[in-house]
């Protein structure tokens, strides 16, 4: 059986078994009350290997399933220039210090019909701080006062950024008394209510009936949401050709075509979703600086943008696209598609072909880069295959493995030289992000063991920093040592595409890729 013949079984089996799910045509859970108003998302991301388990935002990165399906909400809100506005908090204020003052918005309830006042939050970001692997670094929150509805916070030191940190999924306000963590089920601010999860396979949402409005002042208009795990790309094109999902989230660029007329719709924004590679610092081949130049010399960048997503994003440059103006990719240097100079770069360093088969050596090894990547983000296997190209025609062979099963190969980093992932790399509008979970030693990103003590030091100056313009000044040069070590090479920035049925309203991309289910999210 050939190749493609053998992808269309596949596709054809995945498909039978997500039809499978559906009863008598019925796209929503089993139990929707007749003639309710439903509707249906396919999304590549609610998993395990996304590390979206559930819709707890206090472990690991499941707040964005949280906040994403309109479950909780943060105390800031994120326009689509990445500014802050007013959300659960209606402001705030710092003494320029250690000492914020936040005012929580009045009228606000749980989803179990508690309100919501400076108790309620307080005990949330106790918990958060208990529980989370990141919050407590990130915020450096020493202690919590509330009165009514005013929180009174003291950071260990200053933290320009908390509010930021603040909007990120894991600061999702909940009820803690009410939330079933063994579960994953939590009780949220937000439009709707979990009614059944299924980790890897489907999240079934009914209306919050104890809904304050939201910013629009809006109440939930549909009677039941299900968002169906598939993270097979032709599956998902497959069941929303067939009418089976109303809506899809990561749908493969290749599948695009396919909707481009008047029965779908496309919403598209450009975001700070980071395709790029991370360089095992332990591997003795990646411990080779010549090595590490001519791959970053060696990727097509601009052909994998231009061919594989068909113009769907922007090349990468630095840490951050070169639409954020202050700290963007157009103020970093970085190695440009040079395959000649990458070639040169590895001749000088003795990496030479000497049988002649293509593929260089040195001291009797052969130049092999192990490239780990997942398949849930439909750009990675395509980079994948783009990279092994390019590189190949600078003499170094690329084993790809594309797995499912990343975080077993993470573990063993002797496994892997390149690991290559999808990252929002400034999922608040601040650089600091990106640089704390990424590049400083044993945080959570910072897959590849890398540690450079002028970075470190940097850091340390930018966590402390108030001043917008010094710290977008620090942003660039942090990125610029980043990428004279070359210990990452980004390749292209995401453009945000949700395709819906043309009869779906308000399905809308965001440039922090939040809030993808809304009380305004609807079918006419």
């Amino acid at each position: 059986m050939n190749k493609k013949m053998l992808t269309l079984l596949l596709t054809a089996v995945l498909l039978l078994g997500l039809l499978s799910g559906c009863s008598g045509g019925d796209k929503s859970a089993p139990g929707a009350p007749a003639g309710a108003k439903t509707l249906v998302i396919g999304d590549t991301t609610f998993n395990s290997e996304n590390w979206e388990e559930t819709v707890d935002p206090h472990t690991t990165y499941n707040g964005w399933a949280c906040i994403r399906y309109g479950i909780g909400e943060t105390l800031v809100h994120y326009t689509d220039t990445m500014e802050l506005e007013p959300w659960l908090a209606t402001e705030w204020d710092n003494d320029g210090d250690c000492t914020w003052t936040v005012t929580l918005r009045d009228g606000v309830k749980f989803s179990s019909g508690r309100d919501m006042d400076a108790a309620a939050v307080k005990q949330c970001l106790d918990h958060l701080l208990e529980t989370h692997d990141r919050a407590p670094s990130d915020t450096k929150i020493e202690s919590i006062e509330a009165d009514g509805q005013v929180l009174t916070i003291k950071t260990s030191e200053p933290v320009p950024a908390l509010m930021n940190y603040l909007g990120d999924p894991y600061g999702c306000i909940i009820d803690v008394d009410a939330s079933d963590f063994d579960k994953g089920i939590v009780a949220g601010t937000g439009p709707y209510v979990v009614k059944d999860m299924v980790t890897d396979d489907h999240l079934t949402l009914v209306p919050n009936e104890n809904y304050w409005g939201g910013l629009t002042n809006t109440q939930p208009k549909l009677d039941e949401i299900t968002v169906r795990t598939i993270s097979n790309g032709d599956t998902l094109s497959s069941a929303l050709q067939a009418g089976d999902i109303d809506c899809a989230y990561g749908m493969a660029y290749e599948a695009y075509p396919n909707f481009e007329n008047d029965n779908y719709q496309f919403s598209s924004i450009q975001t700070s979703r980071a395709f790029f590679g991370s360089m095992n610092m332990t591997s003795p081949v990646i411990q080779d600086p010549a090595v590490r130049k001519a791959i970053a010399m060696g990727i097509n960048k601009q052909g994998f943008v231009d061919t594989l997503l068909d113009g769907h994003g922007v090349v990468g440059n630095g840490a951050f696209p070169d639409g954020f103006s202050t700290f963007g990719g157009e103020k970093i240097k970085t190695e440009g598609y040079d395959p000649d100079g990458a070639k040169k770069v590895l001749e000088e360093a003795g990496w030479v072909d000497s049988d002649g088969d293509g593929i260089r050596e040195k001291d009797g090894t052969k130049l092999v880069i192990r490239w780990l990547t997942y398949p849930s983000r439909q750009e990675l296997p395509l980079l994948a295959e783009s990279a092994q190209d390019s590189l190949k025609q600078i003499g170094i062979e690329v084993d790809i493995n594309c797995t499912a099963n990343r975080r077993e190969f993470l573990a063993d980093m002797t496994s892997w030289d390149i690991y290559a992932s999808a990252l929002v790399t400034a999922p608040s509008g601040d650089p600091q992000y990106f640089f704390t979970t990424s590049c400083l030693p044993e945080q959570s990103y910072n897959f590849g063991a890398y540690e450079n003590a002028e970075v470190n030091a940097l850091m340390e100056k930018l966590a402390t920093e108030f001043d917008t313009a010094k710290r977008a000044d620090l942003a660039v040069q942090l990125q610029q040592l980043i990428l004279d070590d070359n210990a990452y090479v980004f390749c292209s920035f995401l453009q945000m595409n949700m395709i819906s049925k043309a009869n779906v309203r308000n399905y809308t991309a965001h440039a922090c890729d939040y809030y993808q289910i809304t009380a305004d999210l609807d079918l006419v």
